[in-house]
């Protein structure tokens, strides 16, 4: 089954609860540690948002009687950082709505562990948090679906499709904020909300003959993106003065990654959109390192190769103010990380994932926006892990793994977010990185490279087979 196809830096505002929960430090420990007091606060606030019926997680953890039962296997997740899920690495980036537990509060549940699970006073318990039934943003502007349900089989591959809803605009709007609903929650991964004003998607859904709503895997370029939603997320605003702008008579595209629960289901997906009264005051641009989830990067890594890594580099051409991070690969992706050089030489980190996890994908918001002058040169790496000893790589032995859409192929990006710091500066920074993607184009051809267009869906660049303008 192929992977979809990202086509710009997007997806999945991850946003929990707030870390306000019981916090002492990895020497200064209660003498008991109990349920009701310590481990409730930290369980309802990072857990039970997916962890609760009609929810994705498969087990609930809505009481002491739940947390005892899976209490042991809840240290080992936890002490891997595989639970609760988030992927950046502290020092690198400040972001909104952490789902990190700090050492602490590790060593806080180690200790409830250790000591039998003690329950304590169960009048101390805090309440379950009370989660929305309804929209949780409040009632949204506009309200669309799915004319008609997918139906999801008991077993097999993921599933990666595409349904494209009509949203019958009239005027552009400004889109603040989207919310996403689930009549199957069990069997969705993430959903990517997509933009097209072709009609090119809605074309593919309609040729799908197989009679389930929607077109697999890539074959369209979108106009444009709205983030998205991931397991465990919550919807978040824009911050003040942005806004996603969508042109009327635009399609909503739902690139939708759905795995299987063990029981058939049919899903029926609901989104709300929530719109800005004024047009945002600045606009955002998107920079990938490398362009194009590397399409243009010679992605070719050798079986058994456990260190094949990418740089790119962009240098600003204007001050600007980072919004949020992301990045995206495949399997056997081991890590991406970006920083900046400033003018002065001195170094700043911005985002680093220092263990890829496929099953774990977000777009991260920088608690303040963060400013960098014109001239930073901006520094992206991924790093990847083609040998066995890899316990993610899909294919055992290895095997020769190239740039492509499927699951088992590969692609990669960490990618930012940005304004200009000043609007007028807006069309320099646009002109800046779209010269960069003509660039890595440019020196992908010169190169030699094959990339089968056709294959993908995308049409072939106009410089690609054009010598002279490559010169």
């Amino acid at each position: 089954m192929k992977k979809v196809f990202i086509p710009t830096l997007v997806l999945l505002f991850l946003a929990l609860a707030d870390n306000s929960v019981f916090v002492a430090s990895a020497t200064n420990l209660p003498g008991k540690v109990t349920f009701a007091e310590h481990i409730a606060p930290l369980v309802f606030n990072h857990c039970t948002t997916c962890h609760r019926p009609g929810q994705v997680a498969p087990f609930s953890l809505l009481s002491y009687a739940d947390a005892r039962k899976h209490g042991k296997m809840m240290l080992r997740v936890v002490n891997d950082r595989q639970m609760p899920p988030w992927q950046p690495e502290p020092g690198h980036g400040e972001f909104r709505d952490s789902r990190r537990l700090s050492d602490a509060q590790m060593a806080l549940f180690a200790k409830w562990v250790e000591g039998g699970f003690e329950e304590g006073d169960a009048k101390k318990t805090p309440a379950v948090p009370d989660f929305a039934e309804d929209w949780q943003l409040g009632k949204p502007d506009l309200v669309v679906k799915m004319d008609k349900a997918y139906s999801v089989p008991a077993d097999g591959a993921d599933i990666y499709q595409n349904f494209v809803i009509p949203m019958n605009l009239t005027e552009d709007k400004w889109v603040t904020a989207v919310e996403f609903r689930a009549s199957a929650p069990k069997v969705i991964h993430h959903v990517l909300y997509f933009l097209d004003d072709t009609g090119r998607a809605k074309k593919l859904a309609t040729n799908n003959k197989n009679g389930q709503p929607g077109f697999p895997g890539m074959g369209f370029r979108p106009t444009g993106a709205m983030g998205g939603w991931a397991v465990g997320a919550a919807p978040v605003r824009l911050p003040q003065g942005l806004a996603y702008s969508v042109k009327k008579g635009s399609d909503l595209v739902l690139q939708t990654h759905l795995h299987l629960s063990g029981k058939a289901e049919s899903e029926l997906i609901t989104v709300g959109l929530y719109f800005s009264d004024t047009k945002p005051t600045r606009k955002m641009a998107r920079l990938q390192l490398p362009p194009s989830f590397g399409l243009f990067s010679n992605i070719d890594i050798p079986a058994g190769k456990a260190d094949f890594t990418i740089s790119e580099s962009f240098v600003l051409p204007v001050d600007v103010d980072l919004i949020a991070a992301s990045g995206h690969a495949h399997y056997i992706a081991k890590s991406m990380r970006t920083w900046a050089t400033l003018p002065d030489k001195t170094e700043q980190k911005l985002f680093y994932i220092k263990d890829w996890d496929f099953n774990w994908q977000g777009q991260y918001l920088y608690k303040d926006f963060v400013r960098l002058p014109k001239g930073t040169v901006i520094h992206g790496q991924i790093n990847w892990d083609n040998s066995a000893a890899n316990s993610r790589n899909q294919h055992q032995p290895p095997m020769r793994v190239q740039w492509g859409e499927g699951s088992t192929d590969e692609m990669g990006m960490v990618g930012l977010i940005m304004v200009a710091a000043k609007e007028s500066e807006y069309a320099l920074l646009q002109t800046a990185l779209r010269d960069y993607l003509v660039q890595s184009v440019i020196r992908s051809r010169l190169r030699g490279d094959k990339i089968d267009w056709q294959r993908l869906g995308i049409p072939e660049p106009a410089l690609w087979n054009s010598p002279a303008k490559l010169q």
